[in-house]
């Protein structure tokens, strides 16, 4: 299975080029708080998912699935905090784009299980 085709890959792609272009506008003091934080946590997502891809099987690739879950989660966690501190405002495209890599991720990892 090639993870550049896959959809949720490519929509957790667009996730970090939009965390990326947020996070430029946080304070400078804060580029190694949450700046670096969301970013890991952004990248986390597409590269567990392209790393399960490549392992063997099914149970693998979910493990990783989760993984990226995990990493959404930490990211979305992230934004709520960086809009609570004032460094943005709320993002409607961004939190749009988390939930659609959410559904998409839960999608393929219930799709996996039910095979």
């Amino acid at each position: 299975m090639n993870h550049k085709d896959l959809e949720v890959w490519k929509k957790s792609m667009d996730l970090v080029e939009l965390t990326y272009d947020l996070t430029s506008k946080f304070p400078s003091d804060e580029r190694f708080g949450l700046v670096s934080q969301m970013r890991r946590a952004a990248v986390s997502i597409p590269s567990n998912i392209a790393e399960g891809a490549a392992r063997k099987g099914d149970k693998e690739l979910i493990q990783f699935l989760m993984i990226a879950l995990g990493s959404l989660s930490e990211l979305e966690t992230q934004y709520l905090i960086a809009v609570r501190l004032k460094f943005t405002d709320n993002i409607k495209h961004i939190e749009k784009m988390m939930i659609e890599v959410k559904k998409l991720l839960l999608g393929f990892r219930n799709y996996l299980v039910s095979k």
